[in-house]
């Protein structure tokens, strides 16, 4: 890998920190995502995983260093024209979500860029697009149903298709299966498997603290600590016992099985 960066680089954060309040949630943070590449952010609770993802969604900008999105610069680019371009899935969006719009309602939206219902009707094209997302995401029978009587799985699915509708060049996941019960989790971390796997997809970048909801088709790993990374690269040379121990804290074990990771603890002797 040279150090010349590739013009389809989708993400570029150079020597960036996010301090607030004296503290560095980002740590002098280097790193890069390429097109087609599916990544990982792992860490523990505040280890500046979230802070990370608002940052390469352009809505927060760094204290000090250089942020490039999609061949943008953060703070020479209007970051409206910016942010059609990235879809974002999470808690943060589901807040903003009005309960009362159905399913359906839910996704259209997003093709228009805003949460509120537009009374014009909307597209053909559209509405065969946002049921499509949803089908493959495993909602198809709840399209009537209100936003705000859905169980949190099903949140997480309508939000991830609702994020693919414009059509994103990169997609951001802030735990998507944070909350599920174990049903719920392998049924997403299945259908994250096969959009990862998607070669059209966009690149997507997901945030989470458990090795056992990285899904199939995740390519690399960016390992982080207290705002500092721990590690970077490629799924199969980085996710090892060593790496995800320095990361957590304490001394872990990762076992691959297929194409699943699971991390647990060494025993007390």
């Amino acid at each position: 890998m040279g150090d010349n960066a590739l013009m389809s680089d989708v993400l570029e954060l150079v020597d960036v920190s996010v301090v607030r309040d004296g503290r560095a949630l980002v740590d002098h943070v280097s790193w890069s995502v390429a097109e087609g590449q599916r990544w990982v952010i792992l860490g523990p609770n505040g280890a500046g995983k979230t802070t990370l993802l608002n940052v390469a969604s352009s809505y927060l900008f760094p204290t000090s260093g250089t942020v490039s999105v999609l061949g943008e610069k953060l703070g020479g680019v209007d970051v409206f024209d910016l942010r059609p371009r990235i879809g974002m899935a999470g808690a943060a969006m589901a807040e903003k979500m009005p309960r009362r719009q159905t399913v359906l309602e839910t996704v259209l939206t997003a093709a228009y860029g805003m949460t509120a219902t537009w009374n014009e009707g909307y597209e053909k094209v559209d509405e065969d697009r946002a049921r499509a997302f949803l089908d493959r995401l495993g909602m198809s029978d709840f399209l009537d149903r209100r936003f705000g009587t859905l169980s949190e799985g099903e949140r997480k699915r309508t939000l991830i298709a609702r994020a693919m509708m414009s059509d994103p060049e990169l997609l951001l996941l802030d735990e998507p299966a944070a909350g599920l019960d174990l049903g719920g989790r392998e049924d997403l971390v299945r259908r994250l498997g096969r959009l990862a796997r998607d070669p059209i997809a966009p690149a997507m970048i997901m945030v989470t603290h458990h090795v056992e909801e990285i899904a199939p088709g995740f390519t690399h790993v960016l390992m982080i600590r207290q705002g500092k990374v721990v590690a970077a690269g490629p799924i199969e040379t980085e996710l090892t016992s060593r790496n995800l121990s320095l990361c957590f804290g304490l001394p872990l074990v990762v076992e691959r099985r297929g194409d699943r990771f699971t991390a647990a603890g060494l025993p007390l002797s």
